[in-house]
C-alpha cells in the first residue's frame, strides 16, 4: 500500500532554532494517526509542514521530502491554495466565521468556485453538516451566526467546512482540548466516522484519548520522532525507552 504521506528527512527551523530534526515517517491513507509529546517538542510544527502554513511565519526554512500522493509538497512551485484544499486543519480552539451557519460552509466552494448555484450550495451544506452529525439539530437554523453555537458545535462546524472543500486529509492540532468530556467523546465519536474517508492525524497531549482512537501512534522529543508504530505497540510494547518513560509519566 503507497503511503499517503511520506516524510523522508524532514528538518524545520523557525531562524536559528531548529525545531524538527531528520523526521522520517509513512502516514497510512484512512487511519487516524497520534503524535504525542511533552509541549514544545515539535508536535504542531510537523503538522503544519503538511499544508505549509508554517510558510505564513517570517524565517522559517524546511528541507528534506514531504510526499503526499507522492508529489513533494516542500517544492517551490507548490500550488500552495490546491495543497491546503486537500490538506484542511482543525485548530485547538474553533474558529467559526462571524457568519451564518450556512455561510461558514458554502465560503470555501464560493472561494475556490465562484458562480455555483444555490441548489448545489444547499445540498453541500446538508452534506457536510449531516457528515459531522450536526444536521438534525441545526437544519432550522441555517442563517443563525455560528458564533452562537456551543464550542462542540463550533468544532464539528469546522470541520463541516473542511470537508465541503473535499479534503483528502484532516490535520487536528488538539482538537477536544476546549471540550469537557463528553464533548471530547462525541468528537472522538465523529473522527472515527470520518476515518472511512480521510487520512486523520491529531496532535494530542491527552495520551488516553491517542490510545482510544488512533491506529498509528509517533511520539516525539525535543524535535525528533523518537517512535512510531501502532498505537497498540506504542502504548504496551514500546521499543524506545524514552517512549516507555512518557507513556509512563516519568517525565513530561
Amino acid at each position: 500500500m503507497i503511503p499517503k504521506i511520506t516524510v523522508n528527512n524532514l528538518d524545520f527551523w523557525y531562524g536559528n532554532f531548529q525545531a524538527l530534526k531528520n523526521i522520517n515517517a509513512l502516514f497510512k491513507e484512512k487511519v487516524i494517526t497520534a503524535i504525542i509529546g511533552p509541549s514544545g517538542c515539535g508536535k504542531s510544527t510537523m503538522l503544519r509542514v503538511f499544508n505549509r502554513m508554517n510558510d505564513l511565519v517570517e524565517g522559517v526554512r524546511t528541507t528534506g521530502e514531504v510526499l503526499i500522493d507522492a508529489e513533494n509538497i516542500i517544492a517551490p512551485d507548490t500550488d500552495l491554495v490546491s495543497l491546503r484544499k486537500k490538506v484542511g486543519m482543525v485548530f485547538q480552539r474553533p474558529n467559526p466565521f462571524p457568519l451564518s451557519i450556512y455561510e461558514n460552509i458554502v465560503f470555501g466552494e464560493k472561494i475556490h468556485y465562484s458562480g455555483t448555484r444555490r441548489d448545489k450550495l444547499d445540498g453541500i451544506v446538508e452534506e457536510s453538516l449531516k457528515s459531522v452529525l450536526l444536521w438534525d439539530e441545526l437544519k432550522d437554523n441555517l442563517n443563525k451566526s455560528a458564533l452562537s453555537l456551543s464550542l462542540e458545535q463550533k468544532q464539528r462546524l469546522c470541520i463541516a467546512r473542511l470537508i465541503a472543500v473535499k479534503p483528502d486529509i484532516l490535520l487536528m492540532d488538539e482538537p477536544c482540548s476546549t471540550l469537557d468530556p463528553q464533548a471530547t467523546a462525541r468528537v472522538e465519536e465523529l473522527m472515527r466516522e470520518l476515518k472511512n474517508n480521510y487520512t486523520i492525524i491529531i496532535v494530542t497531549h491527552n495520551m488516553q484519548q491517542a490510545a482510544r482512537i488512533s491506529d498509528d501512534t509517533g511520539f516525539m522529543l525535543l524535535g525528533e520522532l523518537i517512535e512510531f508504530a501502532r498505537t497498540e505497540d506504542i502504548f504496551t510494547r514500546p521499543k524506545d525507552k524514552r517512549t516507555e518513560d512518557y507513556i509512563t509519566g516519568r517525565y513530561g
